[in-house]
């Protein structure tokens, strides 16, 4: 399906997708029983006449008002229209009299009918349309009522009748729907029919109930619904006992079970119409997206925060779901207020005057308003002024009022959300928390980390959830190959492309540090969907604003919850305990991190406030050095860094003079901001060097606290220890499976306190046991200590034989899968690049003459180097070199860079051919590489020359 939308080159601005989240009567252009699933045009037949003539055999005694916003098929295009007092962008597509053949109906696989305007309701009626094209099913989906002319229910009916299984989507209103009756009867005569049950269940579904206004559903809803649209009753009852009829159809929707529903109801028709292949797919999806869905699981001890999900809801959907309502509160508008403006390429003339409006008074003000624009799709970010709802007096041209009009449209119910507050606060918590309320809503929850050096990889690695490619394309040797840059921008298109499909995604981007890449300085919105669209994103962050858009800033907790969460399972406290968890707590400057670690040890220790709070006063601050430009809550709070120390006293005095889950606390301020292998982590906390302790009066205090666990937590293992961790809420667990994560101030702390060896041992302990599929990212973070990126200074040297090992084992796989693989051409280079200066400074160190005492006062003995005195181990050096400059040679040539592949390629040959001669394999295979490097440099000039 990729391929085939590809080849139709740039589609208009109104796409299939802004279609189906616009209007309620909508369907798929490319797989529409109109259409061919494999056919990007429409040909017409010449059965048009036959088509017009045939009606369907059930009819309806009266037709609705018709509606003006519809959608139908026409040649893959499409039109914008404004009509009404409401002014609205709504779409339309028009159908030329009876123009298609029979063989169009006779593809469609699934119909599926609705009625409503609500936009959950739509959501869902084009999640669901959405994932039967992807599968591979052709589906038609409409709201007939909204149909306007006989013509165009004769299309529907025919669409009905052609249609393998019918999909009927029930609502509380369906049954006052003369067509959802009409489809009800139609389908189940045909023993076709598929029922969803959205808002309600098959047991609310019974006539007497619906008639006589029993229970909660009907008490609105119910009575006589036959009477609203002129129908037979007989009808009515017979269409709703033929819902108690389908047995084997059980699929409900409602406690926004979404997902589930939508899923099992593929899976269930796919099997129906012998698809196979389908359901083992989507078993296979499933299964993977149960175990990597979330980062992390879920705090079943989250305290509060009810208004903030709330409003989450509300910024993302634009309105609240049933449960939420009693906790939204309303949220006012300010007189001035920068806004999120959000449009696309072509919009109503009535938008694109307002625009223009806003241009000119900004101007007038000397403000000139700052705009992003997205290729094609034209995404704009404007410094704009929020004004109040006003009454025009003036009328249009048209003669009619618009009546309440904002002059800007507001961020709520675009799919964006950013959460802005301080380390510590609890945003993570506060967006998981929302996840797992809502991941019903999505197909999927994309997690990923923010920090600014692992973004695009973090990224990239989506596309085995979305099940696509995002490597480099193989190009033919006549044509020119695209640039680095080019090859990156066509993979994050792909993934793009795929989030602004109509499957709704929940993209969560955790802990953004910059609006900029690292790597690149590009911006973060290159990587983003399309606001507006079905996938909704999350962005946390430190920084008080992002992208121009306006931030739920995250707040402390209140006095009670902030008392809930420090109190733990001791709930019976006197007053002067209370008043002591107080002092803490404002003394933690109510943070949430410092919070959960004092209601961890209150709920493992049999200590009380009081006395923890004098400990914690006397524990000796170990306050870290700091830069005169750092701004950090750390460095505001030195009672949580007494409160950390308390924790490694305990952990100490738990585990021994040599606490293991001490000393992986200090060794994972060194990792990359991921969850950390238990094995890796423990074997570089086993290599930091001990430091001998002196017992003080708070040691013997804590020692005497945590007495009672010594005999339980002699010398832990890796996986006792990181259950400590857990515990004392220093450390969180993940789903990924033994893994732990740290806290970004428990990290910053770590790194802070200075403890020699620590950076050496986590190097270590990553190349000897890491994983390039499971720990790249800390993979990454070693050689960012051992290479010195950027400005970076280089933390940790290796001996010659560990620089060879790092650069056979660790560089070179990890430089040519983030080529290849993930298509991050100026990452993987810049590696190589620094790999090979780190090569070239060593040898220069081999070359060098020895300056030995011993060798001055024998004048008689000539001055040795280190590579005369080992000639193999320079050897060896000099021809890991040649290696690493022959594979930045190929890739050069994958990006079209080929004078310095030319150059880089022959530099191997020559020292291949001085070390090994010019007949070994390794030598010849170098000299093949520069052939066919002239041979495609020649090609590509041939063909490219004008």
């Amino acid at each position: 399906m990729e391929e085939e939308i590809s080849k139709l080159g740039p589609l208009p601005n109104t796409t299939s997708r802004n279609l189906s989240s616009s209007s309620s009567a909508f369907f798929s252009a490319n797989q529409s029983p109109f259409f061919s699933p494999r056919s990007s045009t429409c040909r017409k037949s010449a059965q048009s006449d036959e088509l017009a003539s045939n009606e369907h055999p059930i009819r309806l005694s009266r037709r609705l008002p018709l509606s003006s916003n519809e959608v139908l098929p026409q040649n893959g295009c499409s039109k914008q229209k404004s009509k009404g007092k409401r002014v609205e962008r709504s779409l339309e597509i028009e159908v030329p009299p009876a123009s298609y053949s029979s063989n169009r109906l006779r593809s469609c696989d699934v119909y599926v009918g609705f009625y409503g305007r609500k936009p959950l309701l739509l959501r869902f009626a084009n999640w669901l349309r959405a994932e039967l094209e992807v599968q591979g099913l052709s589906c038609f989906l409409t709201d007939r009522s909204r149909c306007r002319n006989s013509r165009k229910h004769n299309i529907v009916e025919k669409a009905m009748d052609a249609c393998t299984y019918g999909v009927v989507i029930l609502t509380k209103k369906s049954f006052r729907n003369p067509y959802t009756i009409e489809e009800l009867r139609f389908f189940s005569s045909k023993k076709n029919l598929v029922p969803i049950y959205f808002d309600l269940g098959p047991d609310d579904c019974l006539v007497r109930d619906i008639v006589e206004k029993r229970g909660e559903v009907w008490e609105k809803y119910g009575g006589e619904l036959w009477l609203l649209y002129g129908g037979v009753e007989k009808e009515w009852k017979d269409a709703l006992g033929a819902l108690s009829r389908v047995d084997e159809w059980k699929l409900e929707a409602r406690d926004e079970q979404w997902r589930h529903c939508i899923l099992r109801a593929v899976s269930l028709l796919a099997l129906r119409l012998g698809r196979r292949s389908v359901v083992d797919r989507m078993t296979k999806w499933r299964e993977k997206a149960e175990k990597e869905e979330f980062p992390f699981p879920r705090n079943e001890n989250f305290v509060g925060r009810k208004k903030e999900i709330s409003e989450l809801e509300f910024m993302l959907f634009g309105d609240v779901s049933r449960d939420a309502e009693r906790d939204y509160f309303e949220l006012k508008a300010r007189p001035r207020r920068k806004n999120l403006t959000i449009a696309w390429g072509r919009t109503s003339s009535i938008d694109e005057k307002q625009r223009d409006r806003q241009s000119e008074s900004s101007k007038r003000k000397g403000k000139e308003p700052i705009e992003w624009r997205e290729s094609e799709k034209v995404i704009e970010m404007q410094n704009t002024e929020f004004s109040q709802p006003q009454q025009h007096t003036a009328k249009p041209k048209n003669g009619r009022r618009n009546g309440r009009r904002r002059s800007l449209k507001v961020e709520y119910g675009k799919g964006i959300a950013c959460v802005s507050g301080d380390s510590g606060i609890g945003k993570t918590e506060l967006v998981l928390e929302y996840a797992y309320r809502h991941h019903q809503r999505y197909k999927m929850v994309l997690w990923i980390g923010g920090e600014s050096r692992y973004i695009r990889q973090n990224y990239m690695n989506l596309w085995s959830f979305l099940e696509i490619d995002v490597g480099v394309e193989s190009c033919a040797e006549k044509t020119r190959p695209k640039s680095f840059e080019e090859q990156e921008e066509a993979a994050i298109s792909r993934i793009r492309k795929e989030l602004m499909r109509n499957i709704p995604f929940l993209l969560v981007i955790d802990n953004l540090e910059s609006e900029k890449d690292w790597w690149d300085h590009k911006h973060v919105m290159d990587l983003l969907p399309r606001f507006g669209g079905e996938t909704h994103v999350i962005i946390c962050t430190r920084l008080s604003r992002i992208m121009n858009l306006e931030p739920l800033r995250l707040s402390y907790l209140s006095g009670v919850e902030a008392m809930a969460l420090m109190q733990g399972v001791v709930k019976d406290q006197s007053i002067s305990e209370i008043d002591a968890l107080r002092v803490i707590e404002e003394k933690l400057g109510r943070l949430t991190l410092g919070l959960a670690i004092v209601g961890a040890i209150l709920s493992e220790l049999p200590i009380t406030p009081s006395r923890l709070l004098d400990t914690i006063n006397r524990m000796p601050s170990k306050v870290p050095s700091w830069t005169g430009r750092e701004n950090h809550p750390l460095r505001r709070n030195n009672f949580l860094l007494q409160l950390f120390e308390v924790c490694f006293s305990i952990f100490d005095h738990a585990d021994g003079p040599r606490s293991l889950a001490t000393r992986m606390v200090l060794a994972s301020g060194w990792f990359a901001p991921a969850p950390i292998p238990l094995p890796i982590l423990a074997g570089a906390a086993k290599k930091i060097p001990e430091k001998k302790r002196h017992i003080r009066l708070w040691r013997k205090i804590l020692a005497s606290l945590a007495c009672g666990l010594t005999s339980s937590f002699a010398r832990r293992s890796e996986a006792e220890a990181s259950a400590l961790l857990l515990r004392f809420n220093m450390a969180r667990n993940c789903t990924k499976q033994g893994c732990i994560q740290f806290n970004h101030l428990v990290k910053l702390y770590s790194r802070k306190r200075g403890i020699s060896g620590v950076p050496q041992a986590m190097v270590h302990a990553v190349i000897a046991r890491g994983s390039m599929s499971h720990s790249s990212d800390h993979i990454w973070a070693a050689c960012f200590l051992l290479l010195g990126f950027g400005k970076d200074p280089i933390v940790v040297e290796l001996k010659v034989t560990q620089l060879l090992l790092l650069v056979k084992e660790v560089i070179l796989p990890l430089a040519v899968r983030t080529f290849v693989s993930f298509s991050r051409c100026n990452a993987a280079m810049e590696l190589l690049r620094l790999c090979t200066d780190a090569l070239e400074a060593t040898d220069q160190e081999l070359v060098t003459p020895v300056d030995k005492w011993l060798d001055k006062s024998l004048c008689w003995k000539p001055i040795q180097t280190n590579a005369q005195l080992n000639p193999c181990l320079w050897q060896d050096l000099t021809l890991a070199r040649a290696t690493v400059l022959e594979v930045r040679a190929k890739l050069m040539v994958r990006g079209g860079k080929f004078d310095i592949g030319d150059d880089l390629i022959r530099k191997a040959v020559y020292i291949r051919t001085s070390i090994c001669g010019e007949d070994h394999p390794d030598t010849i295979s170098a000299r093949d590489t520069l052939t066919k490097l002239t041979r495609i440099i020649a090609t590509v000039q041939t063909h490219t020359s004008p």
